[in-house]
C-alpha cells in the first residue's frame, strides 16, 4: 500500500480548500514537473496560478519539493514566490521533513501533491503524510520517468479496482 494512491485528482486545480480542511491539511508540499506545469517547463497556466492564489487566500501553506536541480527549480519558485527544496531525493523523505519545518506544521497537517507514485507517493508514505496524486499534465521527457510510469500502471489499476475515483 506504500505505492497505491490514496486520492487521485484530475488536476491540481481540483484540490479544494474545503477538501483540505475536511482532512485537516493546512500545508501542501508541491511537486513541479507534470504536477504544476509540464515536464521541464517554466510556464504556469492561468488556472494553476489562480489555484495557487486561492490556496494562499485560504491560508494553506505552500512549498515546492522537487528532485530537479536548483537551476531548474529556483527560477520557477522565484516567479511563484514560493520556498523550495531542489534535489530532494524523493522518495526519501528528507525534503518533506525540511519542508514541514519551514511550513511550521505537524505531519498530520501536511500533504504531498505530485504525479509520480515511485517518487511523490512513496515519499509521502515513508514520511507518514497523505499523498494527493494528480494526472500528469503532459508527456514525460525523461527516459527514467517513462520507465517508472510502466511500473506504476498496476498500482494505478489497484486504486481503481478498490473503487477509487478520479476526484
Amino acid at each position: 500500500m506504500l505505492i497505491t494512491p490514496e486520492y487521485v485528482f484530475q488536476d491540481v486545480t481540483h484540490i479544494t480548500p474545503a477538501f483540505l480542511a475536511q482532512k485537516g491539511v493546512r500545508a501542501l508540499v508541491l511537486d513541479i514537473d507534470n504536477t504544476l506545469t509540464g515536464d521541464r517547463s517554466q510556464e504556469l497556466s492561468a488556472d494553476v496560478a489562480a489555484w495557487l492564489e486561492a490556496m494562499r487566500q485560504a491560508g494553506v501553506g505552500l512549498t515546492l519539493v522537487s528532485n530537479g536541480s536548483r537551476r531548474r527549480v529556483e527560477p520557477f519558485a522565484r516567479r511563484l514566490g514560493l520556498a523550495y527544496i531542489s534535489r530532494s531525493a524523493k522518495p526519501l523523505p528528507f525534503g518533506l521533513m525540511a519542508a514541514r519545518r519551514r511550513l511550521g506544521v505537524s505531519r498530520r497537517q501536511m500533504a504531498m501533491v505530485g504525479d509520480q507514485l515511485y517518487a511523490d507517493r512513496l515519499a509521502a508514505a515513508l514520511y507518514g503524510i497523505p499523498a494527493l496524486m494528480v494526472v500528469p499534465r503532459g508527456p514525460d521527457l525523461g527516459a527514467q520517468v517513462r520507465l517508472k510510469r510502466k511500473w506504476e500502471r498496476r498500482h494505478w489499476q489497484a486504486y481503481y479496482d478498490k473503487g477509487g475515483k478520479l476526484l
